[in-house]
């Protein structure tokens, strides 16, 4: 008897994963179909709605073509779940048709509007709601701004006619061709929109921001009866989607961050950094933003998370734009190389500083070179700039929920980097452990789709589920401490600088 299978949907700022994965967690065919992102102004990024849907049905389309081909039955996958880019927003009207193009989450159109904000003296209000702080990278600015530029936006939610929401809204309100209209409280979390300790769109917010008008999905937990769909035909039987949630919380939780103190790092372009802190909300005081981590229809568990806007885009900008070297898996050797980086630090706000420091107009930095630096110098300044960023949000993180942290779960594409990932042992001094699964988002979307559907009954089911993880243990290295001091000093000089 074939296993039953979980259909999962990975859809991504510059594509779409289609996964399927059978009862023990086990990937058994995947495809992908790229998107494309526009830039019509500086600053600006957007995607074409339709475009976005269209990526999902054709890598639905291609898996199953694949997986037919293997000899397999359609009449085994049992449930569907979507994990998504998270804070790019879209709006439309009543017949399903885009306002207008997607605002991704990258978009920095509405700086102006979080001055203006901020200089309202209206962001703690804001953070007590939402445990957002104001930023162009969440939702909420972005709507505000197409609401005050664009008139075909601002009549349509004047008369009530604008429906908006996160990629997975749109997703399922295009897959279900307009029956359900719904969202998770993952993605409801990052639009400024949702008070996090009701679980539920803030009136107030909506008033502060000048949207009360907009139609909004109904917010449900992550493991949901979502709805169906035959994915335009691509099945003959509709296929129950079961679970939604964010791409960074679907990551955490197909990490097993289950407990309080459990924590993940995507180590990507940049990096987003969960750490679960239980039933309770924890208000930072240290520069993280409180989220909803996960959650089923009996627990909502809460996360700190902290934002790192550059750490992989450093090094393709050593290799893109200075060329100092063919392929990123050179980098490694060229830092090992070097029995020490003799005082180099690169401060990668190529795009501003994240968590917990905030200085979004920094500008990046290295400093310490002398006639005896090369490349190799520059090359490791920018690996180590990845742990020291990380080590940064895991202090003020473990201030924050006062909880130690036991072992980092890491997933991306850094962490083919084994320099790297034993810095982050060395440096946090735990274990940092890679469960092995490139496509780990797509992974939690499919286990929460399975608790959705009832494959896995709970928790523990999920826990027994086994993996091939590569765990790099911490060693006692006293030199990396005096290393991340220098970080602390370069990082300090670039803000006085600022």
């Amino acid at each position: 008897m074939q296993q039953k299978l979980i259909l999962a949907i990975d859809q991504g700022t510059s594509g779409t994963k289609t996964v399927l994965f059978d009862e023990n967690g086990k990937l058994t065919v995947k495809a992908t179909v790229e998107l494309a992102s526009s830039y019509p102004k500086p600053g600006f990024v957007e995607q074409d709605p339709e475009e976005i849907y269209q990526t999902v049905i054709e890598s639905v389309r291609q898996c199953v073509v694949q997986y037919k081909q293997q000899g397999g039955d359609l009449n085994n996958i049992t449930a569907c779940g979507i994990s998504n880019q998270r804070e790019t927003y879209l709006l439309w009207d009543e017949t399903g048709k885009p306002l207008h193009n997607a605002v991704v989450w990258q978009c920095k159109r509405s700086v102006e509007i979080c001055n203006r904000l901020k200089a309202q003296d209206v962001e703690t209000e804001i953070t007590a709601r939402t445990g957002l702080i104001i930023d162009p990278y969440f939702s909420g600015t972005k709507v505000m701004w197409l609401n005050e530029n664009n008139d075909n936006v601002k009549s349509a939610i004047d008369t009530g006619k604008a429906f908006g929401g996160t990629v997975d809204s749109w997703l399922l309100y295009k897959l279900t061709q307009g029956k359900s209209y719904y969202t998770d409280y993952t993605n409801a979390s990052r639009t400024l929109f949702f008070n996090i300790n009701e679980l539920k769109w803030d009136t107030e917010m909506l008033k502060l921001f000048g949207v009360e008008k907009l139609n909004l999905p109904e917010p449900k937990p992550s493991a949901f009866s979502y709805g169906e769909s035959d994915f335009e035909g691509v099945f003959e039987t509709p296929i129950p989607i079961t679970g939604m949630i964010g791409d960074s919380h679907a990551a955490a939780f197909g990490e097993g961050c289950f407990t309080p103190g459990d924590a993940k790092v995507t180590l990507g372009t940049g990096s987003s950094i969960l750490m679960n802190t239980g039933s309770k909300r924890v208000e930072s005081q240290n520069g993280m933003v409180a989220t909803i981590c996960w959650s089923t229809a009996d627990r909502t568990d809460y996360a700190l998370e902290g934002i790192i806007v550059t750490a992989g885009a450093s090094i393709n900008w050593l290799k893109n734009q200075l060329g100092l070297f063919a392929d990123s898996s050179e980098t490694e050797a060229m830092a090992t190389a070097l029995d020490d980086n003799e005082g180099v630090y690169l401060v990668p706000a190529f795009s501003g500083l994240g968590a917990p420091h905030w200085q979004m107009d920094a500008r990046a930095v290295i400093s310490g070179l002398t006639f005896g630096s090369d490349k190799r110098h520059i090359v490791r300044a920018a690996l180590e700039s990845i742990p020291y960023q990380i080590k940064d949000v895991i202090t003020a993180m473990e201030a924050d929920a006062g909880i130690a942290l036991k072992e980092l779960m890491a997933d991306g594409g850094i962490t083919k980097n084994k320099f790297v990932m034993q810095f982050i042992a060395d440096l946090l001094h735990v274990n940092v452990n890679n469960i092995g699964i490139a496509d780990i988002s797509a992974m939690g979307a499919a286990l929460m789709a399975g608790l959705g559907s009832g494959m896995y009954k709970d928790l523990n089911d999920l826990e027994q589920l086994k993996y091939d993880h590569v765990v790099y243990q911490c060693q006692d290295n006293p030199d990396v401490m005096d290393d991340y001091k220098g970080w602390q000093s370069a990082v300090s000089f670039l803000k006085r600088e600022d």
